[in-house]
């Protein structure tokens, strides 16, 4: 597995690879924005850490570029009490963040979780349900025939829903499923990334039904979605 490591801390930088290539991982470290959305955009990396503060250009707006042509999977490192870095980061397409300053080895927790959802798993079969089609093989998704760009994470909570269309799938157990950590009272990246998700699926009608204060159901039919 081959990580891009993006930070202007040099010293950080050569603290990360130390850790990660204990395991196993193979590591490029680059420290300014340009350099960084350049080497992201040649691929050949499993995953990027990247952090929000660079010189040249900031780790927002390489994700945003990056979003137009590729769903690497991307960990956001966003200082510590900065909601809105984290939510911006979503809403561009992260798949997770890690607040500053955090322990190495939660970061390598981090990276091993976040690869372990985006490994192919191509023996899960296609699911098509409400006019929504899902292939884990080439992790395509299409609404009504229309190709829908959605991040690794997306895709993930959605095979989730749809594997389990008809029944409730807990907010927690999804965030225990994707992050492999507890959900806190505070923490809205999964309800960010469904609202992300209806808003690229239900163009002509809803898919994904809220049940309050306990989680989320895909409906079977467009008439699922308006029985409480």
């Amino acid at each position: 597995m081959r990580l891009l490591i993006v930070d202007d801390d040099v010293e950080l930088c050569s603290l990360l690879k130390e850790f990660l290539e204990r395991e196993s991982f193979t590591v490029e470290c680059v420290n300014e924005g340009h350099a960084a959305l350049e080497a992201a955009q040649q691929g050949g990396f499993d995953l990027i850490v990247l952090d929000v503060m660079l010189p040249g250009l900031d780790g927002f707006e390489i994700l945003k570029r990056l979003r137009t042509t590729s769903r690497v999977p991307v960990l956001m490192l966003t200082a510590r009490g900065e909601d809105v870095d984290r939510i911006i980061g979503l809403e561009l397409g992260a798949d997770d963040y890690l607040p500053k300053p955090f322990n190495p080895r939660e970061l390598v927790a981090r990276v091993k979780a976040i690869l372990r959802r985006t490994e192919n798993k191509v023996n899960r079969g296609r699911v098509e349900i409400n006019g929504v089609a899902l292939d884990p093989g080439t992790r395509e998704v299409t609404s009504d025939g229309r190709a829908i760009e959605i991040t690794t994470l997306e895709f993930d909570i959605l095979e989730q829903l749809m594997r389990n269309a008809g029944r409730v799938v807990s907010r927690d157990g999804l965030m225990e499923s994707l992050y492999n950590r507890k959900a806190t009272p505070f923490d809205r990246s999964i309800d960010m990334h469904v609202s992300h998700l209806r808003r690229k699926l239900e163009s002509s009608r809803p898919v994904i039904k809220t049940i309050r204060g306990v989680g989320y159901q895909f409906c079977q039919s467009p008439e699922d979605a308006v029985i409480a």
